[in-house]
């Protein structure tokens, strides 16, 4: 049975980790000036912390659900998202040059004469 416990404790451990993370960028989308936001994610780490020692399975589910819930309840409208991420304001901004020939252009049109193309 140590290998199902174990499972259960690391998923455990990153299902606390994702919700605790989760809290905190999502206050700090509330919350631009990082020393203000400061005595929330002291909140939030005390909140934590003071579940921490609970062992007993529907406890927890209790708990989480409450978590998520308040986690849905305090969703900010519009997050911040970082300039460089996907969806982010500089995101694709400064794409590479095209890999394709920079010099290759359309045939000419009929007021260009043929002769006149120097690309073909």
């Amino acid at each position: 049975m140590p290998p199902t416990t174990n499972t259960f404790a690391s998923a455990h451990r990153q299902y606390v980790q994702s919700l605790y993370k989760r809290r905190l960028k999502n206050s700090l989308d509330w919350t631009i000036r990082r020393d203000i936001w400061r005595a929330k994610a002291m909140e939030i780490r005390a909140e934590f912390e003071r579940n921490r020692d609970v062992k007993d399975p529907r406890q927890l589910a209790q708990i989480f659900e409450q978590a998520e819930a308040k986690l849905a309840a305090w969703k900010h409208p519009d997050p911040y998202i970082a300039p460089t991420a996907p969806g982010g304001t500089k995101w694709e901004r400064n794409l590479p040059p095209p890999t394709e020939n920079p010099y290759a252009h359309d045939e000419p049109t009929q007021y260009e004469p043929r002769s006149w193309n120097p690309f073909r």
